[in-house]
C-alpha cells in the first residue's frame, strides 16, 4: 500500500486509535504485501452494517450553541465520509475509531420508530422540535435500504408532531410525500448543507456525498411544494471555501432557500489528526495555509471546545467571515423568515380517544 495515495471514496485516510482504549490493532504494509503474494483477500474498504438496540432514541441536546435541544439519530457512523464530520469523535464511545471506522462502521436503529413513538406519546412530553440528524445524516445511503427515517417521519405526521431535518443526501425528495403533509400544518423544516459550488471540492470533503447539483434541485423541489428550506454553509474552511460564501449565497437563494446558516470549522478530538492528514495528501500545496488560518479562528489550536467561540471562531479570519455571511443575508435574504414550527396540534393527537371536556 503506497501511503502516499488516496483511499478512494473515503474522507478519513487512516484508522486511528480509539482514545478510550490502551490497545489498538493497524492493518501493516507487510501483511498487505503478504496478501497479495498469497492471493488472500483482505478488503479493509468494506461497510459493515451492525443492528443495535438502544432503549431510547430522542436525545436532549445541552449544548447552548448547537441551536437545537432534542435530536434523534437513526443511525451512528456515516458512509458519506465528510472529513470534517464533528460526530466521527463520537464513533468512539461505541468502541470504534474516529476515522475509516466511522465510514466503514454503521450502526443500525431498526427500531428507531418505534422508540419515537412511545418517546412522544409520554404524558409528560410536551411538543417540541425534534432534529432527525443531529449526530449523523439521516439519509446516508443505507438509507435506501432500511427505509428508518420515513417510518420516522410517518410517525411525526401521525402524532402532528414538529421535525427538523438536516442532510446533504438527495434522497430526501423520496419522502416528498410525508414532508408535503407535515408542512401543510407548519410541522417541518428542512437543513440541506451545501459546503461548495465545485464539484471538485465536493469530491474530496464529502466522497460519497450527493452532487452539488443534486442538492440544488432538492432545494428548489422542496420550496417549490412549500417546504422551508434553510441551507447551511457548513462548515467554512478558510481557503477551502471561504471565498465561495457570497455565491453560494446569491445561488441557493435563487433555488429558492428560506435562509442559510454556518459555522466555521474546528478540529476537536481526532478530527486534527484526520484533517491534517487528509489536506496533506489531498491538497499538499496549500496545506499548512489552511491549517495555519483554522488555527487563528481558534485562539492558536486546532482544538477548540470553548462554547460560544467554537462553532464561529474569533479573529480577524473569523471577523471577515462572519462579515460575508452578514453581507450575504443582506444581500440575498433581505426579508427571509424562518418559520416557527407548530407545537399546539400534538397534544390533541398524542392520545387518540375522544377526550370527555
Amino acid at each position: 500500500m503506497n501511503p502516499k495515495s488516496n483511499i478512494k471514496g473515503r474522507g478519513a485516510q487512516e484508522h486511528v486509535p480509539n482514545r478510550f482504549f490502551e490497545l489498538y490493532h493497524e492493518v501493516r504494509d507487510d501483511f498487505l504485501e503478504y496478501c497479495q503474494k498469497t492471493g488472500e483477500v483482505f478488503d479493509e474498504d468494506k461497510t459493515k452494517f451492525l443492528e443495535v438496540f438502544p432503549k431510547t432514541i430522542v436525545n436532549q441536546v445541552k449544548s447552548p450553541d448547537v441551536g437545537m435541544l432534542y435530536s434523534m439519530n437513526p443511525y451512528q457512523g456515516c458512509e458519506h465520509g465528510c472529513i470534517y464530520c464533528y460526530a466521527r469523535n463520537s464513533h468512539e464511545y461505541w468502541g470504534y475509531g474516529a476515522g475509516l471506522d466511522f465510514e466503514q462502521n454503521i450502526l443500525v436503529k431498526k427500531e428507531a420508530a418505534k422508540l419515537l413513538e412511545a418517546h412522544i406519546t409520554k404524558k409528560s412530553w410536551k411538543a417540541v422540535q425534534i432534529i432527525m440528524s443531529g449526530n449523523t445524516d439521516c439519509y446516508q445511503p443505507v438509507e435506501k435500504q432500511f427505509e428508518i427515517t420515513r417510518r420516522c417521519l410517518e410517525v411525526f405526521l401521525k402524532y402532528k408532531h414538529p421535525v427538523g431535518i438536516i442532510t446533504k443526501n438527495a434522497m430526501i425528495k423520496r419522502d416528498l410525500d410525508l414532508l408535503i403533509e407535515l408542512a401543510k400544518d407548519n410541522l417541518v423544516t428542512v437543513n440541506i448543507s451545501i459546503t461548495s459550488l465545485s464539484e471538485d471540492i465536493k469530491r474530496i470533503l464529502e466522497p460519497r456525498t450527493a452532487s452539488i447539483k443534486k442538492r440544488l434541485d432538492t432545494v428548489k423541489l422542496l420550496s417549490d411544494n412549500g417546504i422551508p428550506v434553510n441551507v447551511m454553509i457548513a462548515p467554512i474552511i478558510p481557503s477551502i471555501n471561504s471565498h465561495e460564501i457570497l455565491s453560494l449565497a446569491k445561488v441557493v437563494a435563487q433555488y429558492g432557500a428560506t435562509s442559510i446558516g454556518y459555522t466555521v470549522i474546528r478540529l476537536n478530538g481526532a478530527l486534527g489528526r484526520l484533517f491534517t492528514t487528509w489536506i496533506k495528501k489531498t491538497m499538499p500545496d496549500r496545506a499548512e495555509k489552511v491549517l495555519h488560518q483554522i488555527a487563528d479562528c481558534h485562539g492558536g489550536s486546532l482544538n477548540d471546545s470553548r462554547y460560544g467561540t467554537r462553532m464561529r471562531g474569533e479573529g480577524k479570519i473569523a471577523e471577515q467571515i462572519h462579515a460575508m455571511v452578514k453581507l450575504a443575508r443582506r444581500k440575498y435574504f433581505k426579508d427571509a423568515l424562518i418559520p416557527e414550527l407548530n407545537c399546539k396540534l400534538h397534544e390533541s393527537h398524542k392520545n387518540r380517544q375522544l377526550s370527555l371536556f
